[in-house]
């Protein structure tokens, strides 16, 4: 047989000729449907689609033998073919041309994992566009319920019947999406909601489409991404912790798990934003997306994750530091090898892009474990331009499939289908191959989406629970903080504590938004999205190690600290550890392929250390009350308003139009030096915080004798360390007021810059209004010394705000409420919450918790 050499100008020319053969349409070529007569292919150009479709059919010939049994029949037509075209011209050449699409439907469908069993899939419309890849829920009561548009259908396409095609479940209204099929082949589950009146809620029907059954229901939830479980559970994606992206508005997910019947539903994924298109791996672990940003940019953090089916070991599997593209997602794992096919998208677009092919044992981030995309030339475009870079893909990919059929192992990571653009927003069933060949196997209005084998596929293993959900606890265990990249530079014993931090969810938005790095709905802080809470510290040993408990579930983030408290190095990223789980890790921002040391460590075999809380019980972090005092009692005296000082820095704690004034003085300023809303590359220990910080260099030299208590001091730092958030919470008592926190409305401060002339409505500038003491606002100052009739009109306006924020303190005020909107979303939190307690009683009790009360049962 025939060895074919591929390179890059085949396959290249193997997509084109095929996919115009197949009566395709490529995007790139302005949407219109080809026809063989248009086709304007060099000689020299076919012979290299001819050798791509060679290479399959003796891929295929090899690997099913008997199964393909035309396998020779189709390489002697190929011969035939190649001599016919040499010469051929005009009309003769079309007819060749012709022979040879028929040719290529013929062979690549007869392929067994192709026509062995029908592919069924989903009939919907493509997802309006929103504003990001996970916005596609469009759940009821939402920013964008509206989007929602039907029809939708499940369908199936039997390819080794003509391709007939059979209606299993029709939604004239709704619309049905994320496809999962059994592991014996006789069910299907799904996502589906009927109309725009409901929500996506998990179904269940047998795979003729009949015994269609309900699984959730609660209503103002969407559950989605569903996956059998190899023990008979499903874990899917739900909104049952309600949470809003931190850059916008927009709902997000976490991971759940159920019992078959839809029993005991229960959180088993925290991160602070979404985690979605699981599916499971050959060794029955959960392979996933999650778009989470710790103290990071929010566009280029949403890489894929794995756990177990209980929710333990949460790792990253690919990309936490990739910053194109911005999203990895729909990944499934390639059986027999440690690559998987995934989409590359991007952070603002569709859940759609290129298709990869992505090599771990070459590395975790990047673009050297990528061995090959959809479009051929999308691979120039990972770790390019920005997390928005491959929305230049064209056309665009999604739902890749891996086909594998055990009983022929070499067929594993050759074959694939996939939805691909046909026209327009129209997506296809496509075939693809590594050897080049593209073929259109089936396209309908709206669209096609999730295609997948309709028949038996392997169970992995049961990976066994590690969880005790009565436990209020779980335990991590480091090896060696001193291993990791960066890490070797820092003289050892210098690390004496490990900080635990908490990275809250996101509860509330407003409107309007604080545009200091992205869009923050509300303004939260100067450039970064999160708010903090201190859990406490633990000691390092001598030798680097630690052990220590710390409560289960919370997502949480490590900082490594200094005798003096200060930070040495920090996590860019979140984890969690189940109720009654030991997570390891061997040092910090390590090797995650690499292996525990074999070497004894004094954190080994004893006890776990409680968390030493900071100066109190964990709570919010609030500057104004955590930091604040510390100017107030050293400070102020001489940094305030009218004061020597104010010439360099202002730290009076006057509330200003969105912060307070020390708050804005110190970020403007440039006198703290944290990473905000960083890039994704891991940073250097010592590169920013309390170390890298003028404020904190000043302190520590004596300034004008300013002598810090220990306390004082550690307030400093801490607040430094933990990239210097403002406010304790997300909600907002003025969500239609600039940034969601200035007590005057939009009419008050155009009237308030028109009397001053200053732009006190503008951002990113100093602090010109003082609703603490009004007469000393900075705006006012010109109008003042000239005596000017303006100044007690202006003075008036800053008075109104002083007064609404007496009768409705701001979130970083002590005695903020939650009103209105935020009153109910926080109530609806509240609930869910609840129910979640509620359904892990259930599970401690071996008793049954449904969404709904069933007759004999809770």
């Amino acid at each position: 047989m025939r060895k074919v050499r591929l390179n890059r100008r085949i396959v290249t020319a193997a997509v084109c000729l095929l996919v115009a053969l197949a009566g395709s349409v490529d995007a790139a070529e302005k949407g219109r449907r080809s026809e063989p007569g248009r086709l304007q292919q060099t000689a020299a150009t076919s012979r290299l689609a001819e050798d791509s479709l060679r290479a399959a059919i003796e891929d295929l010939t090899s690997t099913f033998g008997p199964r393909y049994a035309q396998g020779k029949q189709y390489l002697a037509r190929l011969d035939r073919l190649r001599r016919q075209q040499a010469g051929a011209e005009g009309e003769q050449a079309k007819q060749v041309l012709a022979r040879l699409q028929a040719l290529s439907r013929e062979a690549l469908i007869a392929n067994p994992l192709v026509s062995g069993r029908p592919i069924v899939f989903i009939a919907r419309r493509q997802y309006r566009r929103d504003h990001h890849n996970t916005a596609t829920m469009f759940q009821t009561g939402e920013i964008n319920t509206r989007s929602f548009k039907g029809p939708g259908a499940i369908k199936t396409i039997d390819l080794a019947r003509g391709g007939e095609v059979k209606t299993l479940l029709d939604l004239p209204q709704g619309a049905a999406r994320d496809l999962e099929v059994a592991f014996d082949g006789r069910k299907v589950l799904f996502s589906m909601r009927r109309d725009v009146k409901d929500d996506y809620h998990l179904y269940e029907m047998q795979a003729d489409g009949s015994g269609l059954r309900q699984l959730t229901s609660l209503p103002g939830v969407s559950d989605f991404d569903p996956l059998y479980l190899p023990d008979g559970r499903i874990a899917f994606s739900s909104t049952r912790e309600p949470k809003y992206c931190m850059c916008n508005r927009h709902i997000m997910g976490n991971l759940f798990r159920m019992d078959a019947d839809g029993a005991n539903i229960h959180q088993i994924g925290r991160s602070t934003l979404h985690e979605g298109h699981a599916a499971l791996t050959p060794e029955g672990t959960i392979v996933y997306d999650r778009w989470e940003y710790v103290d990071r940019n929010f566009g280029d953090a949403q890489g894929v994750w794995t756990c177990n089916p209980d929710g333990t070991n949460h790792a990253v599997y690919y990309g936490n530091n990739t910053k194109s593209p911005g999203a990895v997602l729909d990944t499934r794992a390639i059986p027999g090898t440690e690559r998987f096919i995934a989409t590359f998208s991007s952070c603002h677009d569709r859940p759609w892009g290129a298709l990869a092919i992505v090599d771990r044992s070459r590395g975790m981030d990047g673009k050297d474990p990528v061995v090959r995309t959809w479009p051929h030339d999308a691979v120039k475009l990972v770790m390019v331009g920005n997390y928005d870079t491959f929305t230049r893909v064209k056309p665009k990919y999604e739902d890749p499939y891996p086909l594998y059929d055990p009983s022929a192992r070499r067929s594993a990571g050759k074959y694939f289908l996939c939805s691909r653009q046909i026209e327009g927003e129209q997506m296809g069933i496509v075939l693809i191959d590594v050897f080049g060949n593209e073929l259109v196997l089936h396209a309908e209005g709206p669209g096609c989406y999730d295609p997948m084998p309709l028949g038996p596929r392997p169970r992995p293993p049961v990976v066994p629970d590690r969880i005790d959900l009565g436990r209020p606890d779980g335990y991590f265990y480091v090896h060696d903080v001193y291993i990791g990249t960066g890490m070797d530079r820092v003289e050892r014993g210098t690390v004496k504590y490990l900080r635990v931090v908490e990275s809250p969810e996101k509860r509330f938005w407003t409107r309007t938004a604080w545009n200091g790095s992205g869009t923050q709905a509300p303004g939260m802080a100067w450039n970064d999205f999160n708010n903090k809470r201190i859990l406490g510290t633990v000691p390092v040993e001598d030798d680097g190690s630690a052990y220590f408990a710390v409560p289960a579930d919370r997502f949480v983030y490590f900082q490594l600290l200094d005798e003096k408290g200060m930070m040495v190095q920090s996590m860019r990223s979140g984890t969690i550890v189940r109720p009654g789980e030991t997570l390891g890790c061997i040092g910090c921002h390590e090797d995650r392929r690499s292996s525990v040391p074999n070497s004894a460590r004094k954190a080994v075999g004893r006890t776990p250390d409680r968390l030493k809380p900071w100066y109190g019980a964990p709570r919010l972090f609030n500057y104004r009350t955590e930091v604040q005092p510390v100017f107030d009692k050293h400070c102020v005296r001489c940094h305030d308003f009218g004061k020597k000082g104010a010439k360099k820095v202002v730290l009076a704690g006057d509330l200003a139009r969105s912060f307070n004034v020390s708050y804005m003085e110190l970020r403007r300023k440039n006198l703290v030096k944290v990473i905000g809303a960083g890039p994704p590359d891991v940073q250097m220990p010592y590169s920013w915080g309390s170390h890298a910080s003028k404020l904190v260099r000043v302190l520590r030299g004596g300034h004008n004798n300013v002598k810090l208590d220990a306390e004082s001091f550690d307030r400093i730092v801490t607040w430094i360390d933990i990239n210097a958030p403002y406010y304790p919470s997300y909600a907002s008592v003025y969500p239609d007021n600039l940034y969601g926190r200035c007590p005057l409305d939009g009419k008050q401060l155009a009237a308030l810059a028109k009397l001053t002339g200053k732009k006190v409505n503008g951002q990113h500038h100093e602090p010109l209004i003082s609703f603490t003491r009004p007469e000393l606002s900075p705006c006012l100052a010109g109008l003042k010394e000239k005596r000017d009739p303006r100044y007690a009109e202006a003075l008036a306006i800053i008075r109104a705000g002083q007064q609404m924020l007496a009768k409705r303190p701001r979130m970083d005020m002590p005695d903020a409420k939650l009103y209105g909107i935020d009153a109910d979303r926080e109530a609806k939190y509240q609930r869910m919450a609840h129910r979640e307690t509620e359904a892990r009683k259930a599970i401690v009790a071996d008793r049954k918790h449904y969404d709904m009360p069933r007759a004999g049962g809770e």
